[in-house]
């Protein structure tokens, strides 16, 4: 007699059968995606934004300014902001691979569930970090699982998914990570004037970066911004913007094929030396060998 699968596996099969290669996986549920690996894999360096991520089979590891966080079969993790991040899957194989969903999280849609809650989640006194990982309770897993059983059922998914993706939110809310989301939700917490500042260097990464300036749109003082924005992100200001300009030069120098001078440029710096060295230290190597070795494999083709 054949056991029933467990919530986690029946989550890995589905995943199994709709991401059937490498890589991130989009569905037919606009905000949700799969990943597959089948080995473990080199640091990726993205912008992640603010999500709901599952691990039902192998183990990813997630680096934030000078944290890191592991998560395997059972966690976890919530993204409650845009952080620029350092992904890697740790256990894989080809014989079980990695296997994770990602469901991002829509701000309005989190506000208007926060706006139904009865209890709302204890507060924090002061600003906490816009990621943890905590092991994910059965409630949570099973409302995962019925979001993609929808797949097999897609004529389902305009009227259900919105409804199932909004349970997810308040399990979350209501969890124990759920002060996490609720400090970036709520318009006059620290944590939300962080997020104020993180979008608007996210559209101005390129200009000089006055701190009195950003502390200032954000209706902050200049100490307070930095103590909070590192308390939340693990990065100061200064930091997080040269972050966002490497990522972006590393994007136009492999998806757009710019040089390395120019990316540099268009991206703020005025100074090649000084664009290669920030650079070179970031992601272990120079632009220009960087961007040959990912070029090299398309070359031989």
């Amino acid at each position: 007699m054949t056991r029933p699968l467990t919530p986690h596996q029946e989550i890995a099969d589905v995943i199994a059968r709709f991401a059937t290669g490498e890589a991130e996986h989009t569905t037919a549920i606009d905000r949700l995606f799969f990943s597959r690996r089948t080995s473990p894999t080199q640091p990726n360096h993205v912008a992640q934004w603010p999500c709901f991520a599952l691990v039902v089979q192998g183990a990813k590891s997630l680096e934030v300014g000078s944290d890191v966080y592991r998560y395997g079969v059972g966690d976890y993790l919530v993204v409650s902001l845009d952080l620029p991040v350092v992904s890697r899957v740790v256990e894989a194989s080809p014989e079980a691979p990695y296997l994770g969903l990602g469901l991002k999280i829509d701000a309005q849609q989190l506000k208007e569930v926060m706006g139904r809650l009865v209890t709302r989640p204890a507060g924090a006194p002061e600003a906490m970090r816009g990621v943890a990982v905590n092991t994910a309770p059965p409630e949570l897993v099973d409302a995962a699982l019925r979001l993609l059983r929808l797949l097999d059922r897609p004529e389902d998914i305009p009227a259900m998914a919105p409804l199932i993706e909004q349970e997810i939110l308040y399990r979350l809310l209501t969890g124990p990570l759920g002060p996490r989301l609720q400090q970036i939700a709520m318009a006059e917490t620290a944590g939300n004037k962080v997020a104020q500042a993180i979008a608007w260097l996210r559209q101005n990464f390129a200009r000089p970066l006055r701190v009195e300036e950003l502390a200032g749109h954000v209706g902050m003082s200049d100490s307070s911004l930095h103590h909070h924005f590192k308390a939340v992100t693990a990065m100061t200001p200064m930091q997080y913007q040269k972050q966002l300009r490497l990522h972006e030069a590393r994007r136009l120098m492999l998806a757009e094929h710019m040089d390395v001078g120019t990316a540099g440029y268009s991206v703020g710096y005025q100074s090649p030396s000084q664009f290669s060295r920030e650079y070179s230290r970031l992601y272990g190597i120079s632009p220009l060998k960087d961007v040959g070795a990912a070029r090299l494999p398309i070359a031989a083709e």
